[in-house]
C-alpha cells in the first residue's frame, strides 16, 4: 500500500524540469533542503513534484505538511504529528513522542510555507534530523531555516518559453480554443514578461482572457504596472511585481468582490458560504450579496471552489489571503471582522454541542476536522483579546477534544483556559472538560486536582450541572486510578445529580458504562450487563452512537468473560465500526484491546498477537497503556502470556511487530475483518448493525415505510428515521432501495 499524503495535481506542471533534478540530485546528497523564494514564484509545486518523482527511494513514504494556517508557535509539531497520523494524546512532549515514532523510519517530509513560523521549524527539523537517522526533509519558506546542513536551492520565475506555455494552457482552460501562434507570440511574451514570469501572477492574468482580449489584456497590464510601479523604490523587484500583480488582480475586481477579498481573509484554511454570509456581510453588504461576490472570486481564480461530501468549501490562495489581509488592516477593519468570525464560530461551536447527543455525530466529527483551521485562529484571537470567550470555545469544544481523538490538542487550549479564567461557571466548565481530558491522558494527579476545585465551586455556588460534570469526571478518575469502591459511589452520585436534573446525554450515558466496568472487574456480570443495555438503549432512542459504543464495548467485556466468545467478538467488532466514525483513538484501542483478548481465548494466537502489537502502537498515541490500570491491564498481561506461551517467543514478536507496522486504518480493517489472510480459513457472515437496525432493515425490505416500521415495534417516529439513517451510514449507502437489495442478497 502506498504511504504517504502528497495531494494530488489539479493542474499540470509546466516546466521546471531542471528545477526538479536539481531538487532531487540535492535530496540525494543533503537530509535537509530548503527552497526559497517570493511568493507565488512556485515554491509548493516544485516541491510537490521533486518529492513525488523521490518516493520511490523511500521506504515509509513522503508526507506533506501545510503550516501556512499555524500561528500559535506551539502547534507546529502538533500539526507535524496531525498530518502525519501520529497522534499524541499523552502528557510527553509532542517533539519526543514525533521523534520516537520516525525513528526507525525511511522517508521524506515535506514542510510547506514556514516563513511566519521559520524559528519553530527550524528547532524542529534540527531536533529531528539529528534524532532520527532516515527523515529528509524538504521545506518551503520565503527564507531560510538556519539548521546546521541546509542545503538552499532559489526558485526563480519562470524562464521565457515555460512561462509562455504555462500562459497559453491556463488561457486555454478560460478561453476553449486559445492556442499560441505567430501572431499573437509577442503579446503573450509581453505579458509574460511585464509579470516578471511569476507563475501565479501569470495564471491571474490568464484567466482575465475570459472578459478581455488578448490587446487589452497586454494594455491594460501595461498601463496599470507603470502606474503602480511608480513611487515603488529598493527591495526585491520580484516582491514589487508579484504585488503589482496582485494589486492589478485586485483593482479590476468590482468593489464587492475587493471587499469580501479582503474580509474573506480572515478564514484559515476552508470556509463554507454560511460562514462567509455571516462573517463577510454588514456595513452594507448584504448577505444574499456575498454569494454572488464570491462567485465572481471564484470565476478571477482568487479564491479556489473545493467538493467535499459536506458540500461546496472555498479557499483563498495564501499569498493573494496574506494581501487581503493587508487591504483589511489598511482599512483598519481586521479587528471588526476578527471578532465576527470569533463570533461565528462559538455560536457555531455551540450549535455542534448541542446536536452532539443525536444521530449527526459523524457529520459533526467530519464538519469540525474541516473547521479545525478556523477553530485554532478564533482561539488564538480569543486568547488575544477576551478571556471569557476563550474559555467558553475551549469548554464547548470539548466533544471534539475528549470524542474525536484530539486530546493532546485540547489540553493545549484547556490548560491556557483554566490558567486565564476568572472564579464562576465559565471556569468551572472548563475545570471539569480539562480535568476528563486529562483523565484520558492518563494524568490523574492534574485531573483530581482540577475537578476537586470545580467540585468545591458547584457546592459553595449551587452549581448543580458543574457539581454534577465533575462528580462524575472524578468517579472516572478514580475507577483508572484502581480505587473502585470510591468510583462507584462517585459515579452513584453524579447519576442521581443527573436523574434530578433531568439530564440525558453523552455523558450520563457515560456514567452508567463506566459504573458497568467497575462492577465487571467485581465480577458483578448482572449488573454490569444491566448498566450497558440501558445505556445503549438510550443511545438507540435518540439516535447517538459515540457513547453507544462505548455500551457496546461493555457488553464485550460482558460476554467475553462469560465465554461466549461468538458474541464478544461480534459486539467488539460492532463497537471499533462505531469508533471508527469518529477517530476516537481511545474507544478504537479498547476495542482492538478486547477483540485481542477474544482471540486468545479463542486460540487463535496469531490474530491476538498482531493485534496486541496494533494496540501497542495506538497506546503510545493515548497514554499510558491501559491507562496504568491495574484492572485494566490484568486481561492485556494474562492475554499477551497465553500468546506468547502458543506461539513461542520468536513468532510472537514476530506478529507483534506485524501489528505494530499496521497504519491505524489498516489496524481497525485487519481487527473488524475487512483484510483476508493470505489463506483465509472459513468465516460466519457479520452484520454491521445492530438487532435493532436489522429489524428495521428486514422491514425496510419488506416496503413498510418508517411509519409503519415505528407501530411495528412499537417505538417513536423519529427513533425509527434514525435507525434508517444509521443503517444508512453504516453500510454506506444513500438510499433505502440499497438497504433492501443488501437484506434480499444476505438472505440467498
Amino acid at each position: 500500500m502506498r504511504r504517504g499524503n502528497l495531494p494530488a495535481d489539479t493542474t499540470t506542471f509546466v516546466g521546471r524540469k531542471h528545477d526538479v533534478a536539481e531538487v532531487r540530485r540535492l535530496l540525494s546528497e543533503s537530509r535537509l533542503v530548503t527552497l526559497t523564494g517570493v511568493g507565488g514564484v512556485g515554491k509548493t509545486r516544485l516541491a510537490l513534484r521533486a518529492a513525488a518523482e523521490t518516493s520511490r527511494a523511500f521506504r515509509d513514504g513522503v508526507w506533506f505538511v501545510e503550516l501556512g494556517g499555524v500561528t500559535d508557535l506551539e502547534l507546529v509539531v502538533h500539526t507535524v504529528l496531525e498530518q502525519l497520523g501520529v497522534h499524541n494524546d499523552t502528557v510527553r512532549m509532542h517533539r519526543t513522542v514525533l521523534i520516537e515514532h520516525l525513528h526507525d523510519r525511511q522517508m521524506l517530509m515535506v514542510l510547506d510555507n514556514c516563513e511566519h513560523v521559520v524559528g519553530a521549524v527550524a528547532d524542529l527539523v534540527d531536533a529531528l534530523l539529528r534524532g532520527v537517522p532516515g527523515l529528509r526533509v524538504l521545506v518551503t519558506s520565503r527564507e531560510r531555516l538556519g539548521v546546521d546542513g541546509e542545503h538552499l536551492h532559489q526558485v526563480t520565475p519562470l524562464p521565457q518559453e515555460p512561462a509562455l506555455a504555462l500562459f497559453a494552457e491556463r488561457a486555454a482552460a478560460v478561453e476553449p480554443g486559445f492556442v499560441l501562434t505567430a501572431r499573437n507570440h509577442a503579446e503573450v511574451s509581453r505579458i509574460c514578461a511585464l509579470l516578471g514570469g511569476i507563475p501565479l501572477a501569470i495564471e491571474l492574468a490568464a484567466v482575465r482572457l475570459r472578459v478581455l482580449s488578448l490587446d487589452h489584456l497586454s494594455s491594460r497590464l501595461d498601463n496599470t504596472f507603470r502606474v503602480l510601479g511608480d513611487g515603488k523604490r529598493g527591495g526585491d523587484p520580484r516582491h514589487q511585481t508579484l504585488h503589482a500583480a496582485v494589486d492589478w488582480s485586485f483593482h479590476l475586481c468590482t468593489r464587492p468582490e475587493q471587499i469580501l477579498w479582503a474580509r474573506a481573509s480572515v478564514f484559515s484554511g476552508t470556509f463554507d458560504l454560511e460562514a462567509a454570509e455571516r462573517v463577510c456581510s454588514g456595513d452594507g453588504v448584504a448577505p444574499e450579496q456575498v454569494m454572488h461576490s464570491l462567485m465572481g472570486l471564484v470565476d478571477k481564480s482568487v479564491v479556489v471552489s473545493e467538493q467535499h461530501p459536506s458540500g461546496t468549501r472555498f479557499r483563498l490562495l495564501e499569498p493573494l489571503r496574506q494581501y487581503g489581509l493587508e487591504k483589511l488592516r489598511d482599512a483598519g477593519r481586521e479587528q471588526v471582522l476578527r471578532e465576527r468570525h470569533r463570533d461565528h464560530f462559538i455560536e457555531w461551536a455551540e450549535r455542534r454541542e448541542r446536536e452532539w447527543f443525536g444521530p449527526a455525530q459523524p457529520q459533526i466529527f467530519s464538519l469540525t476536522r474541516l473547521e479545525h483551521p478556523n477553530l485554532r485562529s478564533a482561539l488564538d484571537f480569543c486568547f488575544d483579546q477576551d478571556t471569557d470567550h476563550c474559555v467558553h470555545l475551549a469548554s464547548t469544544l470539548w466533544f471534539y477534544w475528549a470524542g474525536c481523538g484530539m486530546l493532546g490538542e485540547g489540553r493545549h487550549w484547556l490548560d491556557r483556559a483554566v490558567a486565564s479564567a476568572k472564579p464562576g461557571p465559565l471556569r468551572a466548565k472548563a475545570l471539569w472538560v480539562n480535568g476528563y481530558v486529562s483523565t484520558l491522558q492518563g494524568d490523574l494527579p492534574a485531573s483530581t486536582r482540577m475537578l476537586d476545585e470545580c467540585r468545591e465551586y458547584a457546592v459553595a455556588s449551587g452549581d448543580g450541572p458543574a457539581l454534577a460534570y465533575a462528580t462524575h469526571r472524578l468517579g472516572c478518575t478514580h475507577l483508572i486510578g484502581d480505587d473502585l469502591d470510591l468510583a462507584d459511589s462517585l459515579f452513584e452520585e453524579a447519576m442521581r445529580l443527573y436523574q434530578g436534573q433531568g439530564t440525558v446525554n453523552s455523558h450520563t450515558m457515560l456514567a452508567g458504562v463506566e459504573l458497568a466496568i467497575s462492577a465487571t472487574f467485581q465480577h458483578d456480570f448482572a449488573a454490569a450487563e444491566r448498566l450497558c443495555v440501558e445505556a445503549k438503549a438510550v443511545g438507540e432512542e435518540h439516535g447517538e452512537l459515540w457513547a453507544q459504543a462505548y455500551a457496546v464495548y461493555g457488553l464485550a467485556l460482558c460476554a467475553w468473560v462469560s465465554g461466549d466468545f461468538v458474541r464478544a467478538d461480534r459486539l467488539g467488532r460492532e463497537c471499533l465500526r462505531m469508533k471508527r466514525s469518529f477517530h476516537d483513538l481511545l474507544g478504537i484501542v479498547l476495542a482492538i484491546e478486547v477483540l485481542a483478548w477474544i482471540s486468545a481465548s479463542q486460540g487463535d494466537a496469531v490474530r491476538a498477537a498482531t493485534l496486541l502489537g496494533a494496540t501497542n502502537e495506538i497506546w503510545q498515541s493515548v497514554g499510558y497503556p491501559m491507562f496504568g490500570s491495574r484492572y485494566f491491564g490484568t486481561p492485556h498481561g494474562e492475554c499477551e502470556s497465553a500468546t506468547v506461551a502458543a506461539l513461542g517467543e520468536h513468532e510472537f514478536r514476530e506478529m507483534f511487530r506485524k501489528g505494530m507496522d499496521l497504519r491505524l486504518e489498516d489496524a481497525i480493517a485487519f481487527a473488524i475483518g475487512e483484510e483476508q489472510a493470505e489463506d483465509p480459513a472459513p468465516a460466519v457472515t457479520l452484520t454491521p448493525l445492530t438487532r435493532r437496525e436489522q429489524q428495521v432493515a428486514d422491514l425496510i425490505a419488506g416496503g413498510k415505510s418508517n411509519k409503519e416500521i415505528a407501530a411495528r415495534l412499537v417505538i417513536a417516529r423519529r427513533t425509527a428515521e434514525g435507525h434508517v439513517e444509521r443503517i444508512l451510514q453504516k453500510l454506506g449507502f444513500t438510499s433505502r432501495a440499497q438497504i433492501a437489495t443488501w437484506v434480499t442478497e444476505r438472505r440467498s
